[in-house]
């Protein structure tokens, strides 16, 4: 069994994939992986694995800024993933 509904699947997986993509674009001087580890055990990533529509509907912007303010997360020091890296992670944790 997935992780929700196959009706938000295929939105979830992109959603999250253009989210991880997103941070790494537009903080190239912050780590990517930090983020990556903190939202897959935060509040935010548990309401899109029970399924919550308010959240699993959000674009990637949406959920940024959501997280950002749910978790009171900030971006640490670092490298941020480069290329096709942070997209395909975030599909594939969607997915999985």
């Amino acid at each position: 069994m997935r992780a929700y509904p196959e009706v938000y699947r295929d939105d979830v997986v992109e959603s999250q994939g253009k989210l991880f993509d997103y941070v790494a674009q537009s903080f190239p001087d912050k780590s990517t992986e930090d983020f990556i580890a903190t939202y897959m055990t935060s509040k935010t990533r548990k309401s899109i694995d029970e399924a919550q529509a308010y959240v699993n509907t959000m674009d990637a912007e949406e959920l940024w800024k959501y997280f950002t303010e749910t978790e009171h997360y900030q971006l640490k020091d670092g490298k941020a993933l480069e290329g096709f890296v942070p997209d395909w992670i975030g599909e594939f944790y969607a997915y999985y």
